[in-house]
């Protein structure tokens, strides 16, 4: 039986060691590389911070499809039916692009989030300035950039009906009110911890999903929310800002396919893809978390892998579902020291270290920090 919230906190207070289920999906190209990084991590926390992280492997992606014929076996539901959370590395990859597409690995990725309520996506963006040179954004515009992309997951083209043939195809963005009220009740809750404003990114001038979005997101942060401030703004003015006045935002608040591409786009910021992690929660504190890099099968296997973003998952894993929020400071203080000491991968330095010494000097500041 799942851990639940008030379990969790009797756990945090009354008893030494606080046990979590989290189930592990390596994936396929770099993922089962930067997971073996945060299962590392995950041994140094247990040992100094009294915690027990009960860890499920299971088969997600192409991996899975190779062992199973299944994306997202029944196996991998139940087990995480069972858990506080699960930690993903990566799915897909050139091997399976001629499979069906029930055959896809990303189809698995798209089933877990459905199969769980998974409708909210959090992608961080904060900028340090040790990485400032690493960005082709000039170095003024990247001071003080701290903001929450809050991306809608489980609705719109990417879930809705969708067919093709020779000469046509169709992708339907399909919207309801409760969908858009959901998301956006988090995005205030996660506003009125922050500096209490929302950007509701759309398209509202031509789409009239995003014409529901309007009406139903205002009246949501008008209504309950009346701290927050929340304004408009067209999704192509809205990749143009993101470059040239980051720390103008707080929250950004949009669909699915708008926040797939301005979350990416974002990564520009930081300097790196690698560096960008993600939660994806439900109603009931059940996350997924991952780097939103993807399996990038072109340097699987050769200690390329940047951790950061997976490391940071895990940071926001340990927040967000397991009640952690001083281990996950500890831990994102040890990868911002690391970041201000050099120690990079070569997505970011091309004398940089591989993916096990980032993830040994992790780890060796993590226990440091820990004993302090």
């Amino acid at each position: 039986m799942r851990i639940g919230k008030e379990t969790m906190k009797a756990n945090s207070i009354n008893a030494a060691t606080r046990a979590f289920r989290v189930v592990g999906l390596p994936g396929d190209g770099i993922g089962p590389e930067v997971y073996a990084a945060a299962r590392r991590v995950l041994g140094v926390l247990e040992r100094r911070f009294d915690l027990e992280i009960r860890l499920d492997e299971q088969l997600i992606g192409g991996a899975a499809i190779d062992a199973t014929g299944d994306p997202l076996p029944q196996e991998t539901i139940d087990a995480c039916n069972d858990a506080d959370a699960a930690l993903l590395g990566a799915v897909g990859g050139p091997k399976w692009d001629g499979n069906p597409a029930e055959q896809r690995p990303e189809l698995g990725l798209l089933r877990i989030r459905a199969e769980f309520n998974l409708f909210c996506n959090l992608r961080p963006i904060v900028t340090h300035p040790a990485l400032h040179s690493f960005s082709p954004i000039r170095p003024e515009r990247l001071q003080n950039v701290d903001l929450m992309i809050v991306r809608e997951l489980t609705g719109g083209s990417y879930f809705g009906k969708k067919w093709r043939n020779d000469d046509e195809a169709e992708d339907v963005c399909r919207y309801t009110r409760a969908e858009v009220q959901r998301v956006t009740r988090a995005a205030g809750r996660i506003a009125q911890q922050r500096d209490k404003c929302i950007t509701l990114v759309d398209k509202a001038n031509v789409l009239e999903t995003s014409r529901l979005w309007r009406a139903v997101a205002h009246r949501v942060i008008e209504d309950e929310f009346p701290d927050v401030q929340i304004e408009n703004l067209y999704v192509d003015a809205a990749a143009m800002h993101l470059l040239t006045r980051p720390a103008d935002f707080d929250v950004i608040l949009t669909e699915n396919l708008f926040g797939d591409i301005l979350s990416d786009e974002a990564s520009m910021l930081c300097g790196s893809l690698g560096l960008l992690p993600s939660a994806s929660l439900n109603d009931e504190r059940f996350g997924l978390y991952e780097p939103v890099h993807g399996s990038a099968p072109d340097i699987a296997g050769q200690g390329k892998a940047n951790p950061y973003a997976m490391l940071l998952s895990l940071a926001m894993m340990l927040r967000y579902s397991l009640d952690c929020a001083d281990e996950a400071g500890a831990l994102e203080s040890c990868i911002h020291s690391c970041w201000a000491d050099g120690i990079l991968t070569t997505d970011l330095h091309p004398d940089g270290f591989t993916t096990s010494e980032v993830t040994d000097r992790v780890c060796e500041r993590l226990a440091v920090t820990a004993e302090q």
